[in-house]
């Protein structure tokens, strides 16, 4: 109980100094645990009750990954959803598995490393956008857009690696069952249930809280992917009114995660045998560059400019919360320790990038449209000689 509080206070101190200073605290959470546990000071250890509260912090984030799905809006736009992200998909999954598998990684931890690539931070995309003031540039539809498009192949791949030995039809049958009861239910109960989430006592709270782990229970009761099934249940809630829940579900959801931050990187030991720092080092420039390729590529294929290109890059280069939970639950240690640093190192590299964004334009931009428009600094102007002063 002692770790907790410590660990705590100290993302208190951090989470006050990265949001005075406008940077992700994703990252200074990962490295606070590091410092703390088994790659730092070993102040903090694990027990049953920093493990469960890690759990809970998991769960309520892929509860509200769900109710910020929006089925309709995403049939509505689902051209520009498919354009850039299976430009996005593409680029990152196969440089983040080819790079991966050739710096010795097995097949299977190569894969978890190529989907940690490839998953851009929601949280840090729409903050960026936001504290930089880029809401209405033409590219924060697009930034959006592939924020969107990763939480459904968020959601497609927990259902495929997170199955159990069953037979994948059995396990299919049982999510449709239980999605099934979900949806009468909430259909027949939506009355009563809009009625409990306009009180202002105790009981829309704890409503939420009950019906996130209640589901997660059943789930785990009936042999289904947890993960999937709490992000399907929060889309199914979302129908009915997905404000309530998100108000209530929002606390339980940022304390719990940053446990869930902290004793990941409490967990994670950058020292222990098979490690490798140039794996490691390696990994973390290709994610940066990886999402650079691929916000070029969808700026001239979306946008038809480059510039744009940068600046879907500066906005989705920081890798977080989902690359952090893919890596903790399916990866080998090795993978979270990999994954860990590229979060910390993309992270901060996207804080900047995204803040400076227009200068990064001016450099990189700039000078390549002027050589692939022929003109050479310092040379007159065609129509100019002859003009006297």
């Amino acid at each position: 109980m002692q770790g907790i509080v410590l660990a705590l206070s100290v993302c208190l101190v951090l989470a006050l100094i990265t949001k005075k200073l406008s940077l992700p605290s994703i990252p200074f959470y990962i490295i606070a645990g590091l410092l703390l546990g088994q790659s730092g000071l070993s102040l903090v250890g694990i027990d049953e009750v920093s493990l469960f509260l890690t759990h809970l912090g998991l769960l309520f984030l892929l509860f509200f990954l769900g109710l910020e799905i929006k089925p309709g809006r995403i049939w509505s736009n689902q051209t520009a959803i498919l354009k850039s992200g299976l430009l996005d998909l593409h680029i990152n999954v196969a440089i983040g598995f080819l790079a991966a598998f050739a710096l010795g990684f097995p097949l299977f931890d190569a894969l978890i490393v190529a989907a940690a690539f490839f998953i851009s931070s929601t949280a840090m995309a729409v903050t960026s956008l936001v504290e930089n003031r880029k809401l209405l540039m033409r590219e924060a539809e697009t930034v959006v857009w592939l924020m969107v498009f990763e939480d459904i192949v968020v959601i497609l791949l927990l259902a495929f690696i997170g199955t159990s030995s069953e037979h994948p039809l059995i396990v299919l049958a049982k999510i449709l069952v239980i999605l099934s009861v979900i949806l009468a239910v909430t259909k027949i109960g939506k009355d009563y249930i809009i009625s409990i989430l306009k009180r202002d006592d105790e009981l829309p709270v704890l409503l939420t809280f009950s019906a996130v782990l209640g589901i997660a229970g059943l789930a785990g009761a009936w042999g289904v992917p947890e993960s999937f099934m709490v992000i399907a249940f929060g889309t199914i809630l979302g129908t009915i009114d997905p404000v309530p829940f998100e108000i209530h579900s929002r606390p339980f959801k940022d304390v719990f995660l940053v446990v869930f931050f902290v004793f990941f990187g409490i967990t994670t030991d950058l020292f222990a045998s098979g490690v490798s720092w140039i794996a490691i080092v390696c990994i973390s420039i290709l994610a940066v560059l990886s999402k650079f390729a691929s916000g070029l590529a969808i700026g001239k294929y979306i946008h038809r400019s480059r510039a744009s290109g940068v600046e879907i890059w500066s906005n989705t280069t920081g890798r977080g919360e989902f690359s952090i939970a893919i890596a903790a639950v399916y990866g080998s240690a090795v993978v979270s320790s990999t994954v860990a640093a590229m979060v910390i190192v993309t992270s901060i590299v996207g804080a900047f990038a995204a803040k400076y964004s227009a200068n990064l334009k001016k450099i990189l931009v700039k000078p390549v449209e002027r050589r692939m428009s022929g003109e050479v600094p310092g040379a007159v102007k065609a129509g100019e000689e002859g003009r006297g002063g």
